[in-house]
């Protein structure tokens, strides 16, 4: 990865800022990159304007050709893609190869959505009604240092697929995998200026993209505060949005459960990604007959969770992103704090911290109901059903969570009665790119993924054909 990137605006365009790049393993600097200033943005918006324009007009079959070779490429640079991502974000290399291919099989499975992007023909008196669904032009993407190739695939390859443009801004903590994923869209075929990446400050770059005239949509991936800010200069220009923000997932533990398979599965639940997940099931709600028994059963299985380093393929916990995420971290973590289960990390250099599990004396403290994003969880028990999905519910939130049951009649009831977007029965799985994804609450709005994620880059145009006799 060059030092500065191509001043031509297929990238980033050389600027006064720069931000350094760093291992958070090795708190060494990898790279330098330059940031995107205000006025590159205007020149970025008028490619991807007239790239737009070209993208649409060509034939659905012939978009998706090209984002079928687009995944191709990708599948071939899956290694060298899954390595930065080690290096930008500390993911342990087995997750890493996930998230590639995770970019790889969205881009192939939105391909086929553009053949399939159908309208209706609806029964009118008098002629014949029917709808298309038409690109919104520009799209801008703000995505998250948490998962930076996976979520701003979940946006590009449909936003492509519908026919737009894309303006990727990344985290300024990880842009690598998305400068390299532009380059690799135009080996791959696509046009010049159609997908651009745009590193910067959110306050900067970010809020150029999501002010500007020229975007039609933003999606962003955040924090919920942020969120809120950038909905609400959104609205100045009536500008769709989609937003997929905080989350305080519960993972539900009845009695009737396998005990023994809910605690082994849940470290996973909390611990992947070093707890930088917005589906982290970090409120482990525990039925009191069982909840002795759970807790003598996670202690081995937290334990057993392997923290070390990323480059390792029996790794399943890396470091943090940042020391000053650390810190944010630990101060959720007093020295005095009521910790059932304490880890171990890695001596030396790294934003390390030990996988906690606390048992507070409410349900109420702060730790059960803010989202504290590293490797914390909370346990606390509940008594009936009745109480499990008040616990549940009771927080601003709504992305995610699971339940482990027996009771095929209780799963029931208990996921249409828990308030969240995404849920598992005996499993911890949030995400498929094939099914819908999206919150409740606090959350955020909208839905990605899933078999009509093509239908949100859209607006429907409606046409009505008088069959009458002049």
């Amino acid at each position: 990865m060059s030092e500065h990137q191509a001043p031509d605006g297929r990238f980033a365009a050389n600027g006064p800022h720069e931000h350094d790049i760093i291992d958070p393993t090795t708190e060494e600097v990898v790279t330098t990159v330059a940031a995107t200033p205000p006025a590159e943005v205007d020149a970025a918006v008028a490619r991807a304007t007239r790239a737009a324009e070209q993208w649409a007009a060509r034939a659905p079959g012939d978009r998706a050709r090209v984002l079928r070779r687009f995944a191709v490429v990708v599948d071939e640079h899956l290694e060298e893609l899954a390595r930065l991502e080690v290096r930008e974000a500390g993911h342990p290399i087995g997750n890493a190869r996930w998230e590639a291919g995770n970019v790889r099989d969205l881009l192939d499975y939105a391909a086929g959505g553009a053949e399939r992007l159908n309208g209706r023909q609806i029964p009118v008196a008098g002629g014949l009604d029917v709808t298309f669904h038409e690109p919104l032009g520009v799209v801008a993407v703000i995505a998250p240092w948490n998962f930076p190739m996976p979520i701003a695939g979940w946006a590009l390859a449909p936003a492509l697929a519908a026919g737009n443009a894309v303006l990727l801004k990344p985290a300024e903590t990880t842009p690598l995998t998305a400068l390299r994923l532009a380059e690799l869209g135009l080996a791959a075929g696509l046009p010049e200026g159609l997908f651009q990446v745009l590193p910067g400050a959110g306050p900067v770059t970010g809020r150029a993209l999501v002010e500007h005239p020229g975007v039609a949509k933003v999606v962003f991936t955040g924090s919920t505060a942020v969120g809120k800010d950038i909905m609400a200069r959104c609205a100045a220009g009536l500008k769709r949005i989609t937003l997929e923000l905080g989350g305080k997932s519960p993972n539900i533990v009845f009695a009737d459960a396998d005990v023994e398979a809910a605690a082994a599965a849940a470290p996973g639940g909390f611990l992947d990604n070093t707890g930088q997940d917005c589906c982290a099931r970090t409120r482990i709600l525990v039925q009191r007959s069982v909840y002795d028994r759970f807790l003598e059963l996670l202690e081995p299985a937290v334990r057993a969770f392997r923290v070390g380093d990323p480059n390792d393929p029996d790794t399943q916990m890396g470091p943090l992103i940042s020391a000053a995420h650390r810190e944010r971290v630990r101060s959720y973590v007093r020295e005095d704090a009521p910790a059932v289960i304490r880890g171990e990390v890695p001596a030396g250099k790294g934003f390390w911290y030990p996988a906690t599990v606390l048992a507070p004396e409410s349900a109420a403290d702060r730790t059960a109901v803010e989202e504290i994003f590293g490797p914390v969880a909370v346990v606390v028990p509940f008594e009936d059903e009745a109480d499990a999905v008040r616990l549940a519910n009771a927080t601003a939130y709504g992305l995610s969570g699971s339940l482990w049951t027996r009771d095929v009649g209780r799963a029931l009831r208990v996921s249409r009665s828990v308030r969240a977007g995404n849920l598992s029965v005996n499993s911890h799985s949030s995400v498929r790119y094939s099914t819908p994804f999206g919150g409740f609450g606090q959350s955020g709005l909208g839905r990605e993924l899933g078999p009509d994620a093509l239908v949100a880059f859209t607006e429907t145009k409606n046409v009505f054909i008088s069959t009458e006799e002049n």
